[in-house]
């Protein structure tokens, strides 16, 4: 790395709720969102669960959102939860666009600066399975679902998170999920584990988020 700059003291380090979304600065902490009583309430406890895991409480207190979402790892428990929901990043120079569309592009010298949650509506679950309490996750999933649509992401297969959505048979798709997504192997699970444990975390978030309907 040959530049750096610091954002520490730019303000951006709060999370802001209007009528219609969520507006997260980049430099805001992993443990603010896990205990932001609105955000967990709007995602059925799917964020504070997507990071509750992450080393320890003090870890979370000084890793940022945005540091989690510009890295992009593939073993990104937070990165894999906010794909399920709605959402956009901020970026200097492009401006808004989808976090879908940003998770997709090359590394850049672009400086994220939020993370933005829409308030549609959209019900959302999150599992993971770790070999130990806070190692990094063997496979992670989120469910998400708003009105006759659901959408299934799976992350840590080791590699980046893959976005999968249906109109029609859920259950179906989770059998697609574990036929066509590619899993890899290494020192934490082998491939073929990855799979089995796809469809079971897949049916879990969903049933977790069709119960978050129900309590709406």
């Amino acid at each position: 790395i040959s530049t750096a700059i610091d954002l520490s003291g730019l303000g951006l380090d709060t999370v802001q709720e209007t009528d219609d979304e969520f507006v997260i600065g980049c430099m805001t902490p992993l443990r603010e969102l896990e205990i932001n009583k609105r955000l967990n309430e709007y995602t059925h406890g799917a964020v504070r669960e997507s990071l509750r895991h992450i080393v320890g409480v003090q870890f979370r207190n000084c890793a940022t959102v945005g540091g989690s979402i510009v890295s992009r790892f593939g073993f990104s428990d937070i990165l894999t939860g906010l794909l399920a929901l709605d959402c956009d990043v901020v970026l200097a120079q492009k401006g808004r666009i989808s976090l879908n569309e940003y998770v997709q592009m090359p590394y850049d010298r672009d400086v994220l600066t939020h993370i933005i949650i829409k308030k549609n509506g959209r019900c959302a679950a999150y599992e993971s399975v770790r070999n130990t309490e806070t190692d990094l996750p063997v496979l992670t999933c989120a469910v998400s679902i708003l009105e006759n649509s659901t959408r299934f992401v799976i992350g840590a297969r080791p590699q980046r998170a893959v976005v999968y959505e249906t109109s029609t048979d859920p259950e179906a798709m989770i059998q697609k999920i574990q036929e066509e997504t590619e899993f890899g192997s290494n020192m934490r699970a082998s491939k073929e584990y990855r799979r089995m444990l796809s469809g079971v975390l897949c049916h879990r978030a969903l049933e977790k988020a069709k119960e978050g309907i129900k309590c709406r």
